[in-house]
């Protein structure tokens, strides 16, 4: 019993596999290869001529016509658009900051490196300086790893600093 359903689901699967390629050949076979009308024929020179008229007349959908733009381009006077963000890695894990036209630092997003995990206390800003804490897993004999990051003229940097916990 079990090999006659074994051999009915495979017939089946077979079945719609061969029904789907046939209707896919279906498809390519009636088509006209630029989307157009399921029955082409070869055109005469006079046909050519007022496709060519045509043509001429319209343009085709795909060509866009020229629009005037929505809003003025920025002038130089305008502000900083959005903030550049990158990336920052470090010993205990890596940090996405946001370096601001203004000099100032914004932590957008943190990950902790393999066995570590960030300390709950961030400092996000945005500010001049933004602060995380790595801490490491189960090893106690590795020191937390305080970093303070800035953004240079080089993109961000992050730095350990002294750790001022009063533990």
């Amino acid at each position: 019993m079990r090999k006659w359903r074994n051999a009915v689901v495979t017939a089946a699967w077979v079945a719609l596999g061969t029904a789907a390629g046939a209707l896919g050949a279906w498809q390519l076979a009636s088509s006209d290869g630029a989307g157009g009308a399921a029955h082409s024929r070869p055109l005469d020179e006079a046909a050519v001529r007022r496709a060519l008229a045509a043509s001429s007349t319209n343009p085709p959908p795909s060509s866009p016509s020229p629009k005037p733009p929505q809003e003025p381009p920025p002038s130089s006077a305008s502000p900083d658009p959005s903030p550049e963000r990158s990336t920052v890695r470090f010993t205990g894990g890596a940090a996405t900051v946001e370096c601001r036209a203004d000099g100032t630092v914004r932590l957008i997003s943190w990950s902790p490196a393999d066995g570590f995990h960030i300390d709950d206390d961030v400092e996000r800003g945005p500010a001049a300086v933004a602060r995380l804490e790595a801490e490491p897993g189960d090893d106690d004999e590795q020191a937390d790893l305080p970093y303070e990051i800035r953004c240079t003229a080089d993109g961000p940097r992050a730095k350990v600093v002294p750790d001022t916990d009063d533990d």
